[in-house]
């Protein structure tokens, strides 16, 4: 599979690889005491859930567009993005739940940028101009967005105002993804192997006060605060599998962490990876949370 996180970002995740069996995605539910629910079910590959703002419905990426489905189950619906095309997974509810941030690409480009629509679909309006650049999270306030971007082969997390600007580079040493705002909005938590392998970390909105928060036998992922303020679900791989990108098709580990006491606990273990938890995937009650997990078409 695609090692790299570079290639993972620029290869569109469609479908195993030569010689590999086809995948089976589904589409889980699980509150924090580990009981899982499977809403559906596909021949191949979708990826990244987030729920609505109500709670009803999850929405997810396919092939490069979005889709909505009810928690409930049932038909899928469309989402639109209006001219912005080749959307990625990486895409999330602002707070106040009236729009949605998407990394899509903008007429004439080759790669994506973050973009915004409203929280029904429509035409999107373009936050960075700096293919190729991934949503990762709203500021609390919804006033600002943090993002992963690479840009002369450097990985890198930036903010830009919602209101439109200059994105502000956080992070230069390593290789840096999945920047999600505290619910207070106080730090930022991201995933990071300048300490050698890929681990969390948080800082501070202006890319200062870094501190190490985990340092463990993973390589941990994309960190998702919880909506409460709680804790901190994170995707987990055997230890030097995920040091330089998040492979799909893996035997991986959701974890979720208190940050009341730093304890760890292991919510499930899976096929998955790449598509898993790419997005915030928290409900409002910051008791559920939504990820896709594999298995071979039978």
């Amino acid at each position: 599979m695609r090692h790299l996180l570079l290639a993972c970002l620029l290869v569109p995740f469609a479908a195993a690889e030569a010689g590999e069996p086809a995948l089976t995605s589904y589409l889980n539910v699980m509150g924090i005491d580990g009981t899982p629910a499977v809403i559906e079910t596909h021949a191949g590959i979708f990826e990244s859930p987030n729920f609505t703002p109500d709670g009803k419905s999850i929405l997810f990426n396919q092939d490069g567009k979005f889709y909505r489905i009810p928690l409930t189950g049932g038909p899928r619906e469309a989402f639109s993005t209006g001219d912005a095309t080749g959307c990625w997974g990486e895409h999330g509810f602002s707070p106040d739940g009236k729009w949605v941030a998407v990394s899509c690409k903008a007429p004439g480009e080759t790669g994506p940028d973050v973009q915004i629509v409203p929280a029904a679909g429509g035409a999107a309006r373009r936050l960075t101009r700096q293919p190729i650049s991934f949503f990762h999270g709203w500021s609390p306030d919804g006033t600002s967005i943090v993002f992963t971007s690479i840009q002369g082969g450097h990985i890198d997390l930036y903010t830009v105002p919602v209101a439109g600007g200059t994105p502000k580079r956080l992070t230069t040493s390593g290789l840096n993804d999945g920047g999600e705002f505290s619910a207070d909005g106080e730090v930022i938590y991201f995933n990071s192997n300048r300490s050698g392998s890929m681990q969390i970390w948080r800082m501070h909105p202006d890319g200062n006060g870094l501190e190490q928060v985990t340092n463990d036998g993973y390589d941990n992922w994309y960190p998702h605060p919880s909506p409460d303020g709680k804790w901190l679900l994170m995707l987990s791989y055997a230890k030097g599998e995920a040091s330089t990108g998040h492979p799909m098709n893996k035997q991986v580990a959701l974890r979720l962490l208190s940050l009341r006491n730093g304890s760890i606990r292991v919510l499930a273990r899976f096929l998955g990876g790449q598509g898993t938890i790419d997005s915030p995937d928290w409900a409002t009650d910051g008791r559920t949370l939504a990820f896709v997990s594999y298995g071979p078409d039978k």
